[in-house]
């Protein structure tokens, strides 16, 4: 039975592998431990198919110690226990060379009782621990465990990177070596392959599988549209990704890029992310970062976020596309964000500091014999609706909290707090 593109194409050494020079480049932290056969416990963190797995299997290949493999999807506590059984044989053995090394796939699918074992495990020197996450492992692996790994990020191959696999791969492959490939496009097949060297292998190989032998396998961008049915978006609304891609979002918007936010949408949209999320993202960058120099922006947003609970999707992107555009054009203040954060610095450095008997409730007899309410000067009772009173409490008069911002709106509000107030 003849292996799968991605599995016939996996590096077996450091000088066959492309990408994350920053790691296992001249130099890097993961050659060097290869190179020197010390290897400490790690994290691989990083998105699919850029070669957290092909860096553990050349570790086992390169290392003298004996290597063990857990998947975390379909191994449980029995198969953890008896793997760390072996590992304690292995590392009391006079004839073992090194520590053991245990290699998890997809650690963070591990519950946190099996990460404890773990970390019984690395912390007394029975094992060496490489664990590989798509997810970020500050959210998904408990911190003890972190303090005794260092975790390294693995990023999307590049666009160069790609271009060397595609190579590569024609080139040396088994089966396609033997076939005349003509690549005349490749912008379809990087942009589907998304930085992940399986995808585009996996493509590869549907439009091998899809071509008959005696026919050039031809490679360009209307060949690779039409051979993948869906469009395989790297995007996962429970994990990291999400947070990556709505924080994309939300600085596009406040950046007042309205093309960076329209395309960020549609790319949370066609992942699958839930609109109400992304209608109550907009509601608070209304208030947080339009606020005061255009307050019709949180109505909008409100009424985007009823309108989308009301009819759905798909009909329910086009409010969305309209309110992210009318947010990502308008004049941009965030004054009633910092001066709300800086009420509340204040309010927890000063304490319960009392309130000036003038604007005190007065509901009954003491109250007022108290004081309380006494020479309380009711703003309607004077021209334009305004007088002089003091509203901060004692030691705290003078204090400016809300500063107005650079804009039109606030402009007037900062000339009309001028005359009332004279500053």
């Amino acid at each position: 039975m003849i292996a799968p593109l991605a599995e016939r194409m996996r590096p077996k050494t450091l000088d066959d592998y492309i990408g994350q020079n920053h790691l296992v480049g001249p130099g890097g932290i993961i050659r060097n431990m290869i190179e020197q056969s010390s290897v400490a416990s790690f994290i691989l963190w990083g998105p699919p198919g850029v070669g957290k797995t092909t860096i553990a299997r050349i570790i086992a290949n390169s290392t003298k110690s004996k290597f063990f493999t857990l998947s975390a999807v379909t191994s449980g506590v029995k198969e953890v226990r008896e793997v760390l059984d072996q590992c304690k044989r292995e590392a009391s053995s006079m004839f073992n060379a090194g520590r053991p090394i245990l290699f998890i796939d997809e650690i963070h699918r591990f519950s946190k009782n099996q990460q404890d074992s773990l970390l019984g495990a690395v912390e007394s020197g029975i094992v060496t621990l490489i664990g590989a996450t798509t997810e970020n492992p500050s959210f998904e692996v408990i911190r003890p465990l972190l303090s005794r790994a260092q975790v390294y990020t693995l990023k999307p191959l590049e666009e160069v990177e790609l271009q060397t696999l595609l190579d590569r791969t024609i080139e040396r492959d088994e089966i396609l070596s033997k076939r005349e490939v003509k690549v005349e496009e490749t912008t379809a097949l990087f942009r589907f392959s998304g930085g992940d060297a399986r995808k585009l292998l996996n493509i590869i190989e549907l439009i091998d599988q899809s071509t008959p032998h005696g026919q050039p396998l031809v490679i360009n961008n209307e060949i690779v549209i039409n051979r993948l049915q869906e469009n395989p978006l790297a995007y996962d609304k429970t994990g990291d990704m999400h947070y990556d891609i709505i924080s994309a979002f939300i600085k596009s918007v406040r950046g007042s890029d309205p093309d960076g936010a329209v395309y960020w949408l549609a790319r949370m949209i066609e992942g699958g992310e839930d609109p109400i999320f992304i209608a109550r993202r907009l509601v608070i960058l209304a208030a947080e970062d339009i606020g005061l120099a255009n307050p019709n922006a949180l109505l909008l947003a409100n009424a985007c976020f009823d309108t989308v609970q009301k009819i759905g999707m798909p009909e329910g992107r086009i409010p969305l596309s309209e309110c992210t555009i009318y947010l990502a054009t308008s004049p941009k203040s965030n004054s009633a964000y910092l001066a709300i954060d800086k009420a509340l610095a204040l309010v927890r450095q000063t304490g319960n500091q009392p309130v000036p008997l003038p604007i005190r409730n007065a509901p009954t007899k003491l109250m007022k014999d108290l004081g309380y309410h006494a020479n309380y000067l009711y703003a309607h009772d004077y021209p334009g609706n305004f007088v002089v009173q003091q509203y901060l409490p004692d030691t705290l008069q003078g204090t400016r909290l809300y500063e107005p911002g650079q804009n039109p709106q606030e402009a007037t509000i900062a000339e009309r707090q001028r005359q009332r107030w004279g500053r």
